[in-house]
């Protein structure tokens, strides 16, 4: 299978540059994979997909501020993307310099791109593959959020904004590690999370820290060539007994965003879900056999991307391309600050 096999046309103005003033007010365009049909709602109408009984899964992970600006001692400037903290002053970062680093360079940060350099420095360890070790004299955590940004995708052309702390950023959020946010749940506000809970539409919660990787380009024309990168991932006992209980009362398995399906199928690929920690490199395309899903909220992704395989493994290629080009001509905001689709899965890529 070949990756142009999952282009399509997208207008660089469908790219959605800002959050939408209300987090639910997103449009929601609904895939029926087994009848090979779509239809156009609004987010608040996601009650009317779900049932009593159901199983919404999230993913809790929290965004790090993880972009920093910096300079370094020969006054050229750099940019560093913390991809994992890997210790309280230790992480393993992405660094944008006209050379590349060597083992001991001292990095002073600053506050932005154009600010002069401040006494809080870093220092580079060395390499770990294609990301740099670097260390801090004081806990990361803090200084991320006294001077680090808001890791914004490669797609939204403009600085971070104040805003952008609290809505790239879901509501659920609680498990600082990700440097890019887990956008499906960006569309549900306290409001709705109440309606759903009042429809007995039940919830749990995996945490996946999304990395920089999730944006990384498919560059192998064989799909199947591609290596997936490395994500951390916890799916505790409680995921497990929630799904079992909702299997047993008939209930559907609801992932909301990719990384919550990468996440269940994940712990679930002896075919059993059980437990899991650990990094995840899951890559999910077309004759993938799901063991756990069975429905799931999700972004528009981007052409040629493992995301957009992924969801046309769930709901077929075909009709994918159909509903993308459908939600183009209808003009839907896509990727990350953009709308909703709502998947149910194409005959014969569950599990019985």
């Amino acid at each position: 299978m070949q990756r142009s096999d999952f282009s399509y046309d997208l207008p660089q103005e469908l790219i959605a540059q800002t959050p939408l003033a209300e987090r639910s007010a997103s449009r929601l365009l609904c895939v029926n994979g087994m009848q090979k049909s779509f239809e156009h709602k609004v987010f608040t109408d996601l009650p009317e997909q779900l049932n009593a009984g159901d199983l919404l899964v999230f993913n809790n992970t929290r965004v790090l501020p993880a972009r920093l600006f910096g300079v370094k001692e020969t006054g050229g400037r750099v940019e560093i993307l913390i991809e994992r903290l890997t210790g309280d002053c230790s992480a393993l970062a992405h660094i944008r310099a006209s050379k590349t680093p060597k083992p001991g360079m001292s990095i002073a940060l600053a506050a932005d791109v154009d600010s002069p350099a401040t006494d809080v420095r870093l220092t580079v360890q060395g390499r770990e593959g294609e990301l740099f070790k670097i260390t801090s004299a004081e806990s990361l955590g803090p200084l991320l959020a006294r001077i680090g940004h808001m890791p914004l995708p490669p797609y939204i052309d403009r600085a971070d904004a104040a805003e952008d702390k609290e809505r790239y950023q879901t509501v659920y959020a609680q498990r600082d590690g990700a440097v890019a946010a887990p956008t499906a749940g960006l569309h549900f506000d306290e409001a709705l999370l109440k309606r759903l809970d009042a429809l007995g539409v039940r919830r749990a919660e995996v945490t996946l820290h999304v990395g920089a990787g999730t944006f990384q380009p498919v560059r192998s024309d064989d799909i199947r060539d591609h290596e997936m990168h490395a994500e951390y991932l916890e799916v505790d006992q409680a995921v497990c007994d929630a799904v079992e209980a909702t299997r047993a009362r008939g209930g559907r398995v609801v992932a909301v965003g990719t990384t919550a399906v990468r996440s269940l199928e994940t712990a679930a690929a002896s075919g059993r879900l059980g437990p899991y920690v650990g990094d995840t490199q899951l890559f999910i395309y077309p004759g993938y056999r799901f063991h756990c899903v069975d429905a799931m909220v999700t972004n528009f992704h981007l052409p040629e991307s493992t995301l957009l395989m992924l969801v046309s493994a769930f709901s077929g290629k075909d009709l994918m391309l159909a509903a993308y080009n459908e939600a183009v001509k209808e003009r839907y905001r896509f990727f990350s600050y953009g709308d909703a689709m709502f998947l149910t899965p194409q005959t014969g890529v569950r599990d019985a």
